[in-house]
């Protein structure tokens, strides 16, 4: 395992070839990071030109995202058809993700990470956290729009198990073939039960992530595990996520780790520098590494801070921090 990060194409544009030189210059080598412009047009000359360019900086291009977005519904939404279960609109999409993954392997890019989203990311309003950082927060006790339902309408439990299951059952063949790892990210956060129309334990808890990865089963279907996003569905983050990193690890089911920090739990809680929150970080990266996990160990949402571009010296910190944690147990940060 080693130090990562993830951007996307839109990211990319606008930063251009002076964030990847920064990334070199911060000693982080593997990256998740798009190409700019339309995810459906990706084919095997743009994925290489793309995979040439982030080489080029001395940086190794682990994975990319499919184009099934964090974003929910009522946003643009680059597969509305895959989420809501629209026949004949989701099998043209489906077809789209099938070349994608071809064309991942033309390319020699060996994985791909993904969202089965329909609610995006609910937040409530935001709370400082030290020296007047703005901490991205969750209490549902204080959302004002659960009985507001999405152009989703109501969906059952059942219903969304469905449209996964179809999606995988069609997916993952093509990316075990391919040798593609597909990585798939939690519901962030758990919700209360028909939170907008919604059960989200489906995707929002271990429960629920463990019946997933065991759908299609394959060495190329798992989780873009999100540590934050897991530790959101918990009563007791720091004393229960040590067993389900190896619940999953155990079964080769990581393949990305989001390596991020909260305070508090379910349906509470704030978004927290990695060593500032309630999670011993340090004793999960140990769990990682006991289990064999083998992929990159990356930032995931930040802090906002006072400075002149706040998520860049953000991200640089938790870079310093996790690499910090590799050489006070005697490994090596930047991998192959």
């Amino acid at each position: 395992m080693y130090v990562g990060t993830q951007m996307g194409g839109a990211q990319l544009a606008q930063a251009g070839d002076r964030y990847l030189k920064q990334l070199a210059q911060l000693g982080v080598k593997h990256v998740c990071i798009d190409p700019e412009g339309d995810p459906w047009q990706w084919n095997r000359d743009v994925l290489l030109r793309h995979r040439d360019r982030i080489e080029g900086f001395g940086l190794k291009l682990d994975m990319v995202q499919l184009p099934l977005p964090s974003s929910g519904i009522e946003r643009q939404h680059q597969a509305p058809g895959i989420v809501l279960g629209r026949p004949g609109e989701r099998d043209r999409e489906i077809d789209g993700i099938c070349r994608i993954i071809e064309a991942l392997r033309e390319a020699g890019i060996g994985a791909a990470k993904y969202n089965f989203n329909v609610l995006g990311i609910p937040r409530t309003t935001s709370e400082t956290g030290r020296g007047g950082a703005v901490l991205s927060t969750w209490r549902a006790d204080k959302a004002t729009d659960g009985d507001t339902l999405t152009i989703a309408g109501r969906v059952s439990a059942d219903e969304f198990w469905e449209r996964i299951t179809y999606f995988l059952e069609r997916v993952v063949p093509v990316a075990t073939t391919n040798k593609v790892r597909l990585a798939c990210h939690p519901h962030d956060p758990l919700t209360p039960p028909g939170y907008r129309g919604f059960e989200r334990r489906v995707l929002g808890d271990a429960e629920g992530l463990m019946k997933f990865v065991q759908i299609a089963e394959s060495p190329y279907h798992g989780l873009n595990f999100c540590q934050g996003t897991v530790a959101e569905s918990l009563e007791n983050p720091r004393a229960e996520i040590g067993e389900i990193i190896r619940w999953f690890g155990r079964r080769k089911k990581i393949f990305n780790v989001h390596f991020r920090n909260i305070k508090g739990g379910r349906y509470s809680f704030t978004e927290e520098f990695p060593d500032c929150g309630d999670m011993d970080m340090p004793a999960a990266l140990r769990i990682y590494h006991e289990v064999g996990y083998d992929g990159m160990i990356m930032p995931d949402h930040v802090p906002h801070i006072d400075a002149a571009d706040s998520n860049e010296t953000a991200f640089a910190f938790c870079f310093g921090y996790i690499i910090g944690l590799f050489h006070a147990n005697g490994w090596d940060p930047h991998g192959p």
